[in-house]
């Protein structure tokens, strides 16, 4: 499982999450206790943006990496 840190401003959930429905694999976002699907633009909404967050997944897509890159935060 990858895990990534990332910062998110609201006006990058969208892009966000279009990236992420186009890979074939789950991908998770979550912050604290929450947890929702990284392709849910509504779940996504619904957390936190002020705080960093965590995306998990178990597949491997090299756009959507290159991607995570710009949001991927030092740990």
């Amino acid at each position: 499982m990858t895990t990534r840190k990332i910062k998110l401003r609201l006006d990058e959930v969208r892009s966000f999450v279009d990236m992420a429905c186009r890979c074939d694999f789950d991908i998770d976002i979550s912050y604290n206790s929450y947890i929702v699907d990284a392709k849910s633009i509504v779940g996504v909404l619904g957390l936190d943006l002020n705080q960093v967050l965590t995306v998990s997944y178990n597949g491997f897509n090299s756009e959507f990496e290159e991607f995570m890159n710009r949001f991927a935060i030092a740990c």
